[in-house]
């Protein structure tokens, strides 16, 4: 038997997993992606883990090698460690080349990263596609880099291997696909990296409890750019052809007000959806444009792309300082912020699955209501107004309009609405299309 969650211990679980997985040090291709896949198995059994090749060639780019890091740090002479990549990863510009040398203090400096308005923030840096080493350090230790002369060491190599993602269907008789797309390539940060993830996890728990489910549901758990890259390469037909809508899920943790980052036309039926539900439930939001693109809204978005892919985040990606540093850690976020994200998420599926577009089987004047119960075989002057919203709905229902159409048309709930088109549906009176 399937293991139900409540909202209350589900939002405690999701803190649990994220505590796990934070120390990890995930990159684009290395061990610990494929450890944090294995995690999230564990809570997702049919998410399949598959890969592509390093070197393979993906559009316009390459699959890089993996990464592996065994320690890195700086040392004083007196073999003192300033800098220590075991108590940060952060510490190392991910994707660092090898190096073991005793270096000035003035030549360390080009390698150092710091941030001088936040001094006690750690940046997270990469060097993903041009060889590089370097070290990310607050600014507040930068200043105390005094010595002459530093011993430093980067223990790492690229290794010829595989680049890891995740893969998770939920299959319903409509091919029409709802797409969901996460991050799996940050190190130790929480909001920006293992919040996307972790709320996807339970957000495709959830929907495999949805009974009779109107759409197929499909989650990727991917590199960042390189991953939505590689993915698109491979599977370009299938997404043009199925994807109904979509979204990018980042940023899910904090405690922010959400912000909605739209597709690029702004017009499709993701966006309808998504402005529905803001509406409806009266959630305060920033919305953004497709001109604030960041995270991989950029590939599913490109010409020749072009799906109906958006996000609706918390903190939008580089509007909060915290943003790529080593504060955006277990104390930016919070359960209220992961349940809440989830609860958003799962209100837009629960309005995906009742919006559908229906059409009536009598298509010349309107039905004999009596026969199917749905009008009084005694009628009086009230008699109309107890059966307006059925009449109104087979005079509409053309299969031109959809549920959030027909419910501003009409001017009834959503909710209310659905009801009445599924007692139509059950006498036989509509039909979806």
């Amino acid at each position: 038997m399937k293991k139900k969650y409540s909202k209350k211990n589900i939002s405690k679980l999701m803190m649990e997993w994220i505590k796990i997985l934070f120390p990890l040090n995930r990159s684009i291709a290395g061990p610990d992606n494929y450890k944090t896949l294995i995690y999230l198995k564990n809570h997702l059994p049919n998410l399949n883990i598959k890969y592509f090749n390093s070197g393979k060639k993906v559009l316009d780019w390459v699959v890089p090698n993996e990464w592996h890091i065994k320690d890195a740090f700086i040392k004083n002479l007196n073999g003192k460690r300033i800098i220590d990549f075991k108590k940060n990863n952060l510490h190392v510009v991910n994707y660092s080349s090898k190096i073991d040398k005793i270096i000035s203090n003035k030549d360390l400096q080009s390698h150092l990263f710091s941030i001088k308005n936040f001094k006690s923030a750690i940046p997270y840096v990469t060097s993903y596609y041009k060889k590089f080493w370097g070290f990310c350090l607050s600014e507040n230790q930068r200043k105390k880099l005094k010595d002459k002369k530093y011993i430093i060491k980067i223990d790492s190599k690229f290794v010829k291997g595989k680049m890891h993602y995740g893969e998770c269907f939920i299959n319903s008789i409509n091919k029409k696909e709802i797409f969901f797309s996460t991050n799996i390539c940050h190190p130790s940060m929480a909001n920006n990296e293992l919040s996307g993830p972790i709320v996807l996890t339970a957000l495709m728990k959830w929907i495999n409890e949805i009974p009779n489910k109107k759409y197929s549901y499909r989650a990727i758990f991917i590199p960042e750019t390189i991953g939505s890259i590689a993915y698109i390469s491979k599977n370009k037909t299938q997404m043009k052809k199925n994807i109904f809508m979509g979204f990018n899920l980042v940023c899910v943790g904090d405690n922010a007000k959400f912000s909605y980052l739209p597709t690029k036309d702004e017009n499709t039926i993701t966006d309808k959806v998504v402005e529905f539900v803001f509406k409806y439930y009266s959630i305060k939001h920033k919305k953004y444009t497709f001109l604030d693109r960041g995270s991989d809204e950029r590939q599913y978005g490109s010409i020749g792309i072009n799906l109906p892919i958006a996000s609706i985040m918390r903190s939008k990606y580089g509007t909060y300082k915290e943003y790529h540093t080593s504060k955006d850690n277990l104390n930016f976020i919070s359960e209220k912020g992961l349940s809440g994200s989830l609860e958003m998420y799962k209100k837009i599926i629960i309005v995906i699955e009742k919006n559908l577009k229906y059409k009536t089987t009598v298509l010349d004047c309107e039905p004999f209501f009596t026969k199917y119960n749905l009008y009084p075989t005694q009628s009086t002057k009230e008699t109309f107004s107890k059966v307006k919203l059925t009449k109104n709905i087979i005079a509409y229902a053309d299969g031109n309009y959809d549920l959030i159409d027909l419910s501003r048309i009409l001017k009834t709930d959503f909710f209310v609405l659905s009801q009445n088109c599924e007692t139509l549906l059950k006498k036989g009176l509509l039909k979806i299309v």
